[in-house]
């Protein structure tokens, strides 16, 4: 429903990296796993694709964990680059994985399928930003 020319942001995936930054990397590429099968089983593509891709994000996401500065990374605009990142991927190794079709090209890969949705994801998880900020202050 909030759609702009084929391209979605995956809301999902600010979830995973949330909960990714807040309790390590083990747990992010877990609930990464389970994600992305419920994605699978839910959305009726083929089975494995979503996981594959969502647990690799949050593989990725884990990354950035720190139990020093939990707080700082969900807190600020690092989380947005965060969710850019692990989105991007998340996106590409989908499409990588459910297309058939033969034709596209690297470049319509990344960019189109890869950048533009990590890009419309990490705008919507601007929201998540704002509202720890101000719990923080509380």
């Amino acid at each position: 429903m909030i759609a702009i020319d084929a391209i979605a942001p995956d809301i999902i995936m600010i979830l995973l990296v949330y909960y990714a930054l807040k309790y390590g990397q083990l747990y992010g590429t877990f609930l990464g796993s389970i994600f992305g099968l419920l994605f699978d089983i839910i959305s009726g593509g083929i089975l494995g694709s979503a996981m594959f891709a969502k647990t690799i994000s949050g593989f990725i996401a884990g990354y950035f964990y720190n139990e020093n500065k939990i707080e700082t990374n969900i807190s600020t605009m690092f989380f947005v680059f965060i969710v850019f990142i692990t989105s991007t991927i998340n996106s590409f190794f989908y499409l990588l994985l459910s297309s058939s079709e033969i034709k596209l090209t690297a470049a319509h890969l990344i960019l189109e399928q890869g950048v533009l949705p990590g890009i419309y994801t990490a705008v919507i998880s601007i929201p998540v930003v704002i509202f720890n900020q101000k719990q923080k202050t509380l």
